[in-house]
């Protein structure tokens, strides 16, 4: 996996805030990595045995059914600013901290979707801040669910107290990415 990841920086447009940038668009081409992800993001929690998988769009949405395919169980999806086209549904709404773009996000799930009792594990690609899984596991709370932790692709997390507070885990550390 670590072989299709690439460093890039923004185009020579905008020298004074040229940025380097992850870009691991190239797993999504690859089948193999595709076979191998959700099963590897659920070896993360494998005694944990969530009821329901938890993600943000979009790659959340990507990964998420991924990890819930492989255990047996369904995914719940997290809106993004979202437009509650359904009002006769009840709505779970978080904002959340400053984001790795210093941006603060409503995240939204239908209630329906979060029981209480669910036992939920968070997944996503990379974890920059922290920001948009420390809403989820807010969002989880509201719902009375259990929040199991977050497994993710990439820990950038720079917190360690968030780590522990999220229950992060991830396949790869940024400094391995780094190195390349």
């Amino acid at each position: 996996m670590i072989s299709g990841f690439t460093w890039r920086s923004d185009p020579p447009v905008w020298p004074e805030h040229r940025k380097n940038y992850a870009d691991y668009s190239a797993w999504w081409r690859d089948p193999a990595v595709l076979a191998e992800i959700g099963p590897a993001l659920a070896a993360l929690f494998r005694d944990a045995e969530p009821t329901v998988i938890l993600g943000t769009e979009s790659h959340g949405f990507l990964l998420g059914p991924l990890v819930a395919l492989h255990l047996g169980i369904g995914f719940a999806a997290v809106r993004k600013e979202p437009e509650r086209g359904s009002h006769d549904e009840v709505w779970l709404v978080r904002r959340t901290p400053p984001d790795y773009r210093d941006r603060h996000l409503d995240l939204a799930v239908r209630r329906s979707v979060l029981r209480p009792g669910d036992r939920v594990l968070f997944v996503d690609e990379w974890a920059a801040t922290g920001g948009q899984a420390l809403a989820c596991q807010q969002l989880v709370d509201d719902a009375e669910a259990r929040w199991l932790g977050a497994a993710v692709v990439v820990d950038a997390l720079e917190s360690s107290a968030d780590r522990r507070v999220l229950n992060l885990r991830g396949l790869v550390h940024v400094r391995e990415l780094r190195r390349r």
